[in-house]
């Protein structure tokens, strides 16, 4: 296992079955202090199921869990209270206020200090930016306002790691909008931040690094910025003359080539020298109304690596 500094949570082998069907097949995370890191997969991919082994929720089948440095489940009461978590939405009284609501939380909590529990519920209010909603009761709450209430409830104490399950489903856009910028918010104040989501562009708009689940595998992982360099780069070519030019490309090397009216599509080293290859078309007396290298978008690797979409929608 790698050093307990350099990681926030960090799995290996983890399993879990439920009978002959593996919800979980053996999957090994790395999640680095500090980062915000997503854990993208299509609905029943075995993210949830993942994220309840993680913190003692379900007993795992095999494998080992580490939550900042400490084995779980064996010391799982002495690291969560470093914990937060939201998880499959979160639940509360509808006919108590938001503010009544976090007390009768905290006051459920053994560990907490009765003595600072006002001044804490008042402090997580303000911090997700519901002090104003705070003597409301819950019925009344939109979703995206449980939502923030459920982070202010994981914030109750000074958290090291958040770990929220599909934080903005259900939400209308202005709800996404208000619990990405608080996720925005406490990354930025160095919490980690394990985030599970179905969503590509949630993904990409609040994350550093990602883990791609498909069919309770892990099937990539890394920086998003390295999984963003692993696709393949085209080129895109379009000429007046695409016999001609296909010859040029076969010279340069590049054999299999689409063919889309006049623009011709090819798969191509990143590094390919265009301006090299410009000049062999121009030698040619082929006129080139276009010449760009493109590299594949997240959503075309990640539907290639899991077989099937995405959603993509803001």
């Amino acid at each position: 296992m790698k050093a307990q500094g350099q990681l926030a949570i960090e799995t290996v082998g983890l399993e879990k079955a439920f009978g002959d069907q593996k919800a979980v097949a053996g999957i090994s995370l790395s999640v680095p202090r500090g980062s915000v890191f997503g854990f993208l997969g299509p609905n029943g991919s075995g993210k949830t199921t993942t994220i309840r082994m993680m913190l003692g929720l379900a007993e795992a089948t095999k494998g080992q869990i580490n939550l900042l440095g400490y084995e779980i489940p064996k010391k799982v009461a002495e690291v969560l209270p470093k914990v937060g978590a939201l998880v499959e939405g979160p639940a509360f009284y509808p006919y108590m206020s938001g503010r009544n609501n976090l007390i009768r939380m905290d006051s459920a909590d053994r560990n907490s200090n009765p003595q600072t529990r006002e001044q804490r519920v008042d402090s997580a209010l303000e911090r997700v930016g519901l002090s104003n909603a705070a003597k409301k009761k819950v019925h009344a709450y939109s979703l995206g306002m449980k939502q923030r209430l459920g982070l202010a409830n994981a914030l109750l104490k000074p958290r090291e790691l958040l770990i929220l399950d599909e934080p903005t489903n259900g939400l209308d856009p202005q709800g996404t909008r208000e619990v990405r910028n608080l996720i925005r918010s406490l990354a930025a104040e160095g919490i980690t931040i394990f985030l599970s989501s179905h969503l590509l562009t949630e993904i990409e708009q609040l994350c550093s690094h990602v883990a791609v689940m498909r069919a309770g595998e892990i099937v990539a992982q890394g920086s998003l910025n390295e999984l963003r360099s692993n696709g393949q780069t085209r080129l895109m070519l379009v000429v007046d003359q695409v016999a001609e030019a296909k010859e040029v490309l076969k010279a340069a090397g590049i054999s299999k080539t689409e063919t889309l009216g006049q623009k011709l599509v090819s798969s191509v080293d990143r590094e390919l020298d265009v301006a090299k290859l410009n000049k062999a078309l121009v030698a040619k007396n082929i006129a080139v109304s276009e010449l760009r290298l493109e590299n594949p978008s997240l959503e075309e690797y990640f539907v290639d690596l899991t077989g099937e979409g995405f959603e993509v929608v803001r």
